[in-house]
């Protein structure tokens, strides 16, 4: 079953690779402005942390395989409005109920179910490292996925239209869906530990979860502010990059991340989870302030490139993490909670990054980024510094 998840986790992070990439591109094709391009940014994130609580309260009471497979036929209907339609407010509300990820990582409906059975499926001295597997397998998709972000261009000196070709990409987004949903069907109907329901989808690890809630809250706004389309919109308009050359460099940065998963589980080991969190977090937030005042695109992208491989550390460490200090029987409630107060408050600061671009304040979406996760590393190390889950205690 571990297998089958990651699978799904690559196929749909594949798409999101250059869906995250091409958003912004196909948006200002259309005629909107950078402002238009946050607040579409907001209303998919927001509109991804509602469904993600609901699934996240009612996953421990229907059946994983059936979520997953609403949620994968959701993904190929969000592909395929994005392709039919121009209408902003087409556009919007889709981006609100649909998959569709500016983010280019792994804020989306599917993320509590999937964290609920890949940990019911392995014993609790392997679940870092395989959860460092299910990242190390998105972000090796997402890598190639932001090459195909590409193919318009590809497709341009093929004599088909710019909106055409940027039309087909969310077509190909929504066939991912389809194959996605193919491998979900697949899948076992529960995890072991699902079978019964609980009394109530959040127990004695309440506090601890709601605490870990609100302090993962300040690291998902601030990175808000610099989400893969924003970031690429940031390159684009400060160095006026290519959509080739961008692909290439995003491409790049996938594939840090994801070998940085594996030296995560490495160092979560031998330092612990807390401590791999927060140590790998704030040079990476040193190196994103740094690029937004570095004088020349050689040098933004190589702190952009140190940036990513060690931003992502915290992906898998925290994941693991969550699972560890909560009960089974609570794992779908922990995730969801966990991760629903990280896309709201992700989804305000797209649209505040938005303005601030469109106001000429290019350095300081950056900045914020940056200062806010080195403020929410220290809080998280000095609350949670002795809670330690059960193979480190």
């Amino acid at each position: 079953m571990a297998g089958r998840i990651l699978l799904a986790r690559a196929i749909r992070d594949f798409g999101d690779g250059f869906i995250a990439i091409l958003l912004p591109v196909y948006l200002m094709a259309l005629g909107l402005s950078a402002f238009d391009v946050g607040v579409i940014a907001t209303l998919a994130l927001f509109g991804s942390a509602c469904l993600t609580l609901a699934i996240g309260f009612v996953g421990a009471r229907i059946d994983p395989r059936r979520l997953l497979l609403a949620a994968a036929g959701l993904m190929a209907v969000s592909g395929l409005a994005y392709a039919a339609s121009s209408a902003y407010w087409v556009l919007g509300v889709v981006a609100f109920v649909g998959t569709i990820n500016p983010s280019g990582g792994s804020a989306s409906i599917f993320v509590p179910l999937e964290h609920t059975l890949l940990s019911g499926a392995v014993a609790p001295q392997r679940r870092t490292h395989s959860f460092a597997r299910y990242s190390l397998a998105g972000a090796l998709a997402g890598a190639l996925g932001s090459l195909l972000a590409a193919a318009p261009d590809w497709l341009g000196a093929a004599g088909i239209g710019v909106l055409d070709a940027l039309r087909l990409m969310f077509v190909a987004y929504a066939a991912l869906g389809v194959l996605g949903g193919a491998i979900y069907w697949r899948l076992d109907a529960r995890a072991p530990e699902a079978a019964a329901a609980p009394p109530a989808p959040l127990g004695p690890s309440r506090r601890v979860v709601y605490k870990l809630a609100a302090l993962f809250s300040i690291d998902a706004f601030a990175g808000g502010f610099t989400v893969q389309s924003l970031l690429a919109l940031w390159l684009f308009a400060r160095f006026d990059l290519s959509l080739a050359a961008a692909s290439q460099f995003f491409f790049c940065s996938g594939l840090l991340a994801a070998f940085s998963f594996p030296v995560a589980a490495w160092i979560g080991g031998r330092i612990g989870l807390v401590n791999t969190m927060v140590f790998t977090h704030i040079p990476s937030s040193l190196c994103l302030i740094a690029a937004a005042f570095a004088p020349s695109l050689d040098v933004v992208l190589g702190l952009l490139l140190v940036r990513a491989f060690l931003s992502q550390m915290d992906v898998p460490t925290r994941s693991s993490y969550v699972m560890a200090v909560v009960t089974p029987a609570e794992r779908p409630a922990a995730a969801s909670v966990t991760a629903v107060p990280r896309s709201l408050a992700a989804a305000a600061s797209p649209a505040l990054a938005g303005a601030l671009f469109a106001a000429g304040l290019q350095a300081w979406p950056l900045v914020l980024c940056g200062g806010l996760k080195i403020t929410y590393d220290l809080l998280l190390l000095a609350a949670f510094r002795h809670v330690k889950p059960p193979e480190e205690s």
